[in-house]
This record gives C-alpha cells, structure tokens and sequence, in this order.
C-alpha cells in the first residue's frame, strides 16, 4: 500500500496530528485496537514519543509510534488534525507538500475561551471549509468527529453512544472516513459538503452548553429516521 492509497477495506497508516491530547490520543487509541497502524505526531517528539509509549499500555493497542507531525505525515496513508483552532493552520502549514494526494480529516472547532459553550464561528462560516479552501483540490479536506466527547475514547469496554456527521466534498475521501469511523466503533453519517462543517462545528459549543446544564460528560447526538 503506498502512501497515497485509500480504499474503503484498507487498514490505514493515520497519522494523528497534534494527537497527544485527550480527543487525539483517545481516537488513536480507538483505530490502533481496530487493527490500522497509528502514529500520534507532535510538534515536540519527545510528547508524542511519550503519548505513544501510554497508549501501547492500555489493553489491544498493539504498537503506536510517537512522530514529529512532519515525519508522521509523509509516513500516513491518512492523516487527523485534533489541535485547537488557534493552532489549526498553523500546524497545517508546514505538512502541506506532505500531504498531497491524501485525505486529512480535521477535528477542529472554533471554540473561543473562556466562552466554549457559546457558538464562535469564524468569518466565512466554518473552520474546516476556510482550511480546506487554503490547501486546494490537492488534499481532500474531511470535517469529522467534532462531537465526540473524549471522555470515554479510552475505554474499550465504553460504547460511543452517539452519531459523527461527515461532510467533505471529495465523495470517496467521505466514504473512506465513513468506513474509517466504523471500523473505531463510531456510527457515522454523510452530512454534505464541506461548507455544511459549520453546522457541527456549532453543535460542539451546544453540546458543552449541554454537560455543563445536565452535570454530565459526554452528550452526544442521535440523527432518527434513518434506514435501520
């Protein structure tokens, strides 16, 4: 499989960008037990080598590298961005060349401390699209898993109790990420192009509203009226 290779049966080298985090490290450690090859990538080495060797602890990790995100992605068939807004260009910038020819599934919400439960989109509408518009048609920009909690990512015993909306306007990277949510225990549903990345982006400042309201720490959506 070369690195530019995605199918919906492949198992994947991700590179999960920025990943040392409690959302990045819990979805690494979620698609390294569903048996694709994971690298958690950091802009400090010794951080991602660390976070890596924690995740190899825990039970059905199998062998998670710890990367620079540069040399984590030219190494991925697939990359995740899982950094905060502020830094969501930033880190993007410099793995541009690298990323050529891949899918990069960004995580990112515009959430603006100390207000994170009040919706903050940017100018233009959503994060994910304004990035997606800035790398061009040479990377397949896929908005995902904005509204999972991390709660529980690192519980395998833990069902994910809740829908990922997917929107992306490469159809196939779609489908991919899909396949991808699936195989990591998620139910994921095709949510339309880019553009409509705002809406999720939205609901997360929602949903932290939510937990705070209702004491809990994982709220999550149910999309009904779907075929079974």
């Amino acid at each position: 499989m070369t690195p530019t290779d995605t199918t919906l049966t492949d198992k994947h080298i991700i590179a999960v960008l920025g990943g040392t985090g409690a959302e990045g490290s819990g979805l690494a450690y979620r698609w390294a037990r569903a048996g694709h090859d994971v690298i958690v990538g950091s802009r400090d080495l010794a951080k991602a080598m660390a976070c890596a060797d924690e995740l190899n602890a825990l039970p059905g990790a199998g062998s998670i590298r710890g990367m620079s995100n540069d040399d984590a992605a030219r190494a991925a068939t697939l990359a995740v961005l899982t950094v905060p807004y502020t830094a969501q260009r930033a880190t993007v910038a410099p793995l541009a060349e690298a990323l050529q020819g891949k899918i990069l599934v960004d995580v990112t919400v515009p959430l603006k401390p100390p207000k994170v439960d009040r919706v903050a989109l940017p100018e233009g509408g959503s994060a994910v699209a304004a990035l997606q518009a800035e790398l061009g048609p040479g990377v397949r920009v896929v908005a995902g898993f904005q509204n999972v909690s991390a709660h529980h990512l690192k519980n395998p015993d833990h069902p994910i109790d809740c829908d990922v909306l997917i929107c992306g306007d490469d159809r196939e990277a779609c489908d991919v990420v899909v396949e991808l949510a699936r195989t990591a225990g998620f139910h994921a549903i095709h949510a339309g192009p880019v553009a409509n990345a705002a809406a999720a982006e939205a609901l997360t400042s929602l949903l932290i509203f939510i937990n705070k309201r209702y004491k809990v720490p994982s709220s999550g959506l149910r999309i009904t009226g779907l075929p079974a």
